[in-house]
């Protein structure tokens, strides 16, 4: 491990935390899925329930402060001092609390009005199913507002280097479902799921509060708007603000679309199959992201560029290289291990299998994407994923609408596959960087590596899983284990880089 650079070294740390909280969510998912295995549409309204605060979440404190904060937060201690820094924090989570209590107020206030709105989450829906959908809504939000403070408290740690806090705080968001499932559900119902939502969220704060006073944390209660560092901050947030507002009216989308199809568990397919991607996509790409961003912030507000470009080049050739023979493989396998799991029956899980596999099919555009968006924060360039994000968002609405309007009957699926937009908007956003590092960001040999080894792990898991006797899901692992192996030798140069950053 002492041969390991300190980035390697916290991707590992973080992934492995990902992967304990990917494990807890699957334990989650199994629990709250059986529950309700005969009425999926209270499943349905439950995920339907928790988008809109997610948005609100994503937009004031989670992704659009957390990604541009960093950066900004790294310059101050680079070049000026902890205490700085944690002045500049706190004026920023003042900011974010009132901002985002406000906001939960308004959406609280007019939550029928939203859900029931043409253009709302859930129209099709029929109106009961509505009605408990805006309950459900108004309690998530007390959630959010803890968020509001958590995010910004998981960006803070993370700008110190320090990783293993903010990784366990998602795993603590999931005890805290897991309970409310287990617990709270067999009394309060479906609202119970909800309960433990915010435990969760209370929770994922809670598990940080000792890294800062690790770091000398000193809040500042002002609310000066005119000091210069909370107005450099929110210039670089208003514009990540707008991006995750792109980012998440897709999510929004996707449910409001899936509602149309007269599809039962549509939406609960989606968001169980992207879930699924989501496992690889977090502990590979997100873990590896999540590390990277200190690093070239650091390296940017020094001007090493040279050092920017080869460690964003490593990390790229070793994500395409990974990720496109993991999901191949993931492809292969997958049917046999999501009835397991989510207890569906038959129709229920060829939809949730079919809308995985389509996910599946973007876990490398999300993966390169991760890098891509953080690559320009780090130099506080936030415009370029904001234009990057507006072709996403048409072409992600062109597939879904076509999907609803010519092709029902394949459904769901197609609406997940829609999602291949963010491939297109990170081979743009490369484009663009390799345009301003001077010198070309190279990924080609790893793309071509990567293709083969999809082709040929994918194969032998599917072929092995289907000829091999035995029960399905020993045989999908057994398959999905030896092609997944073969698969990494032939990408083992590219796989070594993630040791080497």
């Amino acid at each position: 491990m002492n041969k390991l650079s300190k980035l390697s070294r916290n991707a590992l740390i973080v992934g492995f935390f990902f992967l304990i909280d990917k494990i807890l969510a699957f334990v989650r998912a199994g629990i709250i899925s059986r529950q309700y295995a005969d009425s999926v549409e209270m499943l349905d309204t439950f995920n339907a329930a928790n988008n809109l605060p997610d948005v609100l979440f994503a937009l004031i404190s989670g992704g659009a402060l957390a990604m541009a904060f960093i950066p900004l937060l790294t310059e101050y201690l680079t070049r000026k001092d902890r205490a700085a820094a944690w002045d500049l924090f706190s004026r920023v989570a003042n900011v974010a609390f009132l901002v985002t209590g406000s906001f939960a107020l308004v959406i609280a206030i007019f939550a029928q009005p939203i859900v029931d709105a043409e253009l709302g989450i859930a129209p099709g829906f029929g109106a009961e199913q509505r009605t408990l959908l805006a309950d459900l809504m108004r309690l998530n939000l007390l959630g959010t507002i803890i968020f509001s403070i958590s995010g910004l408290v998981m960006a803070s740690l993370q700008a110190n280097q320090h990783f293993i806090l903010p990784a366990l705080a998602p795993t603590m968001y999931n005890i805290g479902q897991i309970f409310g499932a287990i617990f709270l559900v067999p009394k309060y119902g479906i609202h119970g799921l909800v309960y433990g939502v915010v435990i969760g969220a209370a929770m994922h704060l809670l598990i940080q509060i000792p890294g800062l006073f690790k770091f000398g944390f000193r809040w500042t209660p002002s609310l000066d708007l005119r000091n210069s560092g909370l107005i450099e901050a929110l210039k670089l947030m208003a514009p990540r603000l707008l991006t995750m507002g792109g980012i998440q009216l897709i999510v929004l989308a996707r449910d409001n679309l899936a509602s149309r199809l007269d599809q039962v568990g549509a939406v609960t397919s989606m968001t169980y199959g992207w879930m699924v991607m989501q496992v690889p996509e977090t502990i590979i790409g997100t873990a590896l992201a999540t590390a990277l961003l200190p690093t070239i912030s650091e390296y940017a507000a020094r001007g090493d560029w040279t050092r920017f470009r080869e460690t964003i080049e490593k990390a790229l050739q070793f994500l395409i290289a990974v990720t496109l023979p993991i999901a191949a493989v993931m492809a292969a396998g997958i049917h046999p291990l999501v009835r397991a799991v989510f207890g569906f029956d038959e129709a229920g899980t060829a939809l949730l299998t079919a809308s995985t596999r389509a996910y599946l099919l973007t876990l490398t555009g999300f993966v390169i994407h991760e890098v891509a968006a953080r690559s320009f924060y780090a130099r506080k360039e936030p415009l370029y994923p904001l234009y990057a994000v507006g072709l996403r968002l048409v072409i992600f609405l062109g597939i879904g609408i076509t999907a609803v309007t010519f092709f029902k009957d394949i459904g769901a699926p197609l609406i997940a596959f829609a999602e291949i937009a963010v491939l297109i908007e990170a081979i743009v956003l490369f484009t663009w960087l390799s345009n301003r590092t001077h010198e070309p960001i190279r990924v080609g040999g790893a793309v071509a590596k990567g293709l083969v080894a999809a082709l040929v792990g994918g194969a032998i898991s599917y072929l092995l899983a289907l000829y091999i006797p035995g029960s399905a899901v020993l045989t999908a692992l057994l398959g999905m284990s030896i092609g997944g192996l073969v698969a990494l030798a032939l990408v083992w140069r590219e796989a070594r880089l993630l040791f080497k950053l």
